[in-house]
């Protein structure tokens, strides 16, 4: 499908476009990702429908204006939170020359590296919800719609929302940079950890983390880790502690909410021995689903490291 000639053809016939070939219907959700009752109440509905003023995006792209819906998705948002961070391959995927304000006709486009070429998927705007809420992504700002419309555009891709209920985070590192990508076991970590991960940072690297178990059930521990769950990891740095340094790592979940709550988390009595310049610098104390942790916490709670980038 060509975005362009499709985009024209409706805004020529003042139609907006409706996209046969991933249709809103119950065969783009899945016929078995919800019971049958919730899906035959499944309601179609574009942005223009549910807002005023609608923006695919508002200031920027950040990985805070995600929060994971109803699938088991956290594997492929994992990877979008790490690319928000790195506009060269954003800017791959998310193309700019769509929005709601000019030559708008329901249609949108994004791009995905699947089998050595850079494919475009076209899909129309109307996103399902149940009960009035948003099924899948849903924006942090109510009018803020490009991680719904990335999703949609990834369901496709693979086959329906269904097919994104489970999956590896380092083949969506892969589908959205066409990068190299390697992973290492916590369990066994390489000795020099500390060292690669700060020169992942620096070389500008997608980077995510899972820890194990089930993720069909996804179990939150007392210490606000989630088993069997994808994160991505933000940010790695030696800051003074004390009478020596200290490395720590940022992580953010997802869910767009559910931290971290041992040393180096938000509330932490380990931020009272750190300078103010780099405590102001660092923390960012909101339940936003973003925490700092100790190399040590991060190896015992997280069992794989994922980084990628265009080279190894």
């Amino acid at each position: 499908q060509d975005f362009k000639d499709l985009r024209a053809l409706c805004l020529s016939q003042g139609l907006l476009f409706e996209d046969a070939t991933f249709p809103a219907h119950i065969s783009s959700i899945g016929p078995t990702l919800l019971p049958e009752e919730k899906l035959r109440h499944i309601q179609w509905k574009r942005p223009t429908e549910l807002q005023r003023n609608p923006h695919l995006i508002m200031d920027g792209v950040s990985r805070f204006d995600i929060m994971q819906g109803e699938i088991g998705d956290c594997w492929m948002l994992a990877a979008l939170g790490s690319l928000t961070l790195r506009k060269q391959f954003l800017e791959n995927v998310l193309p700019k020359d769509q929005g709601f304000q000019d030559d708008y006709a329901g249609i949108f486009h994004f791009r995905f590296w699947q089998y050595g070429e850079w494919v475009d998927v076209v899909i129309d705007d109307r996103l399902p919800l149940l009960n009035g809420r948003y099924l899948f992504v849903h924006p942090r700002t109510s009018n803020e719609f490009w991680p719904s419309l990335l999703e949609k555009a990834y369901a496709k891709l693979r086959g329906s929302y269904q097919n994104l209920n489970g999956g590896y985070l380092s083949d969506a590192l892969v589908d959205f940079t066409g990068g190299v990508q390697v992973q290492f076991s916590l369990k066994d970590p390489p000795p020099d950890l500390d060292e690669i991960l700060k020169a992942a940072d620096n070389s500008r690297c997608l980077m995510g983390c899972s820890t194990s178990g089930q993720s069909s059930r996804n179990i939150e521990l007392r210490n606000g880790i989630v088993q069997g769950h994808a994160y991505t990891v933000t940010g790695a740095v030696k800051i003074p502690y004390k009478n020596g340094w200290k490395n720590i790592i940022r992580i953010w979940n997802p869910w767009g909410h559910g931290e971290w709550k041992g040393p180096w988390s938000d509330d932490s009595p380990q931020w009272d021995r750190v300078e103010p310049k780099y405590r102001e610098n660092l923390l960012r104390n909101k339940d936003d689903g973003e925490f700092w942790m100790s190399y040590e916490n991060f190896q015992e709670q997280f069992s794989w490291l994922y980084i990628c980038n265009n080279t190894p």
